[in-house]
Order: structure tokens, then sequence, then C-alpha cells
């Protein structure tokens, strides 16, 4: 699976900001897609938001209620729709694949930069 975020930019505190990612190579669909960001400098990746395959979601305490993940089967697409950013949401940010089985993630985007300025 080739996954290839895009979306990113430089918004300010209190914008919005809405990240895509394309799949291709195999069908979406069955899978678990989830958006982790780094801070760089950071070694710790954050994993935000779960967009698991039966429809359910996870989100990490930190985006609760501003962030959005959602996905497109139709269009093997999982975007990412950030509301009331922040300047602690600078980072890159990139959507995975994890596996149904192990739990690792397996596929990773190249990552799409957010900036947050204050």
């Amino acid at each position: 699976v080739q996954l290839v975020e895009s979306g990113g930019g430089l918004v300010q505190a209190g914008g919005s900001l809405r990240l895509s990612c394309a799949a291709s190579g195999r069908s979406i669909s069955n899978e678990h897609m989830a958006w982790i960001r780094q801070v760089p400098g950071k070694e710790r990746e954050s994993v935000l938001a779960i967009s698991w395959s039966d429809g359910s979601t996870y989100y990490a305490n930190s985006v609760k209620g501003r962030f959005t993940i959602s996905r497109d089967n139709a269009r093997n697409t999982v975007y990412l729709q950030m509301n009331s950013l922040k300047p602690e949401d600078t980072a890159v940010y990139s959507c995975a694949v994890r596996d149904v089985q192990s739990g690792e993630y397996t596929y990773w985007g190249q990552g799409t930069q957010v900036t947050v300025s204050s």
C-alpha cells in the first residue's frame, strides 16, 4: 500500500485544516487507518486518531472534540479534519495502516507539515 498525504500548511491558532491521505495499491476498506504526528526533534510519535475497519473511531485526548477522522472507501482516501488548532499541534502528520492482526503500523505515508502560529 502506498500512502500520500496532502493538505498541510501554515495556519493561525484557532484555524482549521483538512488533511487527506490517498491510498493506492490495494483497497483500505478492510484496513484500520490512523493519523499519527511527530514533533520535530522528538522521537515519540503520537497516535491521534484511528478509523477502525468497522467504522468506529478512536481519538487521543489531546485532539478529542477538535479533530475528526473519516474515510471514503470509494476514493480509497482517509481524512483528518482539524479544527481549533493550537500552536502545540505543530508537527509532521502521517497516515498509516495499522495491521489488523498485530496492531503494528505497517505502511506509512511521507507526512505533511502542519504549522500553527500563535
